[in-house]
């Protein structure tokens, strides 16, 4: 069996040749991908050398280099590419290499969103040896940005709310989610959201664990917690609907790779364990 790859970060770009490098170009929340024979592939910087040569290090993967840029907008693909949204290479790529495209829609937007200052309106230029752009005039730095989200699993017994949002593609159920606010701390976006989004109180919150989302370039923050009291409604706006399901009748849920799958799958094999351990 071959090993995983392995991606290592970095962001000072070596001296080699980018003909042999993953270029991943952007534009906005979609990735310009080659098709070759059916499959989908990362085209190398040899394909696009004028976007290579000013694109940004991101590390390599598995001893290939790997670099973000923005792919400008209004320019068609080259013949054998297009632009697609990185939702729908969920089932295309492999996990490792959707890693990569998520830091690099987060790079891609940071460059082409900075290239003048927010306090005087003047050009910024890199910064070497750092990720950064810095005011040509003011001297006002610039870094990538990341925007923290919480999403949380809700049990009671064994069972686990679930919510459908508006901003949801397809129609599947997912956890609860939403941004942190200014002054607030995690566990309070937490009580906050499903307050907001569902109508219910928590208690006994948890931390799970984390995972960079590139669709809105955030850092989830994931939560489990049980149910406290008040009655399920939803907001109408955010979540259109939301109901409590058993690991034995779930509705269309996330695809793996997420951490809402992660949260649920989770709960799935601790109330299996527990089922079995009782004899039940």
């Amino acid at each position: 069996m071959n090993p995983s790859p392995r991606f290592v970060p970095g962001h000072v770009p070596p001296s080699r040749s980018r003909d042999e490098a993953l270029l991943f170009a952007a534009q906005g929340l979609e990735l310009l991908i080659e098709e070759r024979d059916g499959a989908v592939a990362i085209p190398s910087g040899a394909a696009l050398p004028s976007l290579a040569a000013e694109a940004h290090f991101l590390g390599t993967l598995d001893g290939k280099d790997c670099y973000a840029v923005a792919y400008p907008k209004g320019q068609e693909p080259p013949a054998g590419m297009k632009l697609v949204t990185a939702r729908g290479l969920f089932m295309a790529l492999e996990e490792v290499l959707l890693s990569v495209a998520g830091r690099a829609l987060a790079i891609a937007e940071w460059d082409s969103t900075h290239r003048f200052c927010g306090r005087c309106g003047q050009s910024t230029s890199l910064v070497p040896g750092e990720r950064a752009r810095r005011c040509t005039t003011c001297n006002t730095p610039y870094y990538p940005r990341i925007s923290p989200a919480i999403i949380v699993l809700v049990t009671q017994g064994e069972r686990m709310l679930l919510a459908r949002a508006s901003s949801f593609p397809d129609a599947f159920f997912s956890t609860l989610a939403g941004f942190v606010e200014p002054g607030e701390s995690l566990e309070d976006t937490v009580l906050r959201e499903v307050k907001e989004e569902v109508g219910v109180d928590l208690k006994n919150l948890r931390y799970f664990g984390s995972q960079p989302w590139p669709f809105g370039r955030s850092l989830m923050v994931g939560f489990t917690a049980e149910y406290a009291g008040g009655e399920l409604k939803v907001d109408g706006t955010e979540i259109l609907e939301a109901n409590w399901y058993t690991i034995d009748a779930l509705p269309r849920i996330p695809p793996r790779l997420s951490i809402a799958r992660r949260l649920i799958d989770a709960f799935i094999a601790q109330v299996k364990a527990d089922r079995q351990a009782s004899g039940a």
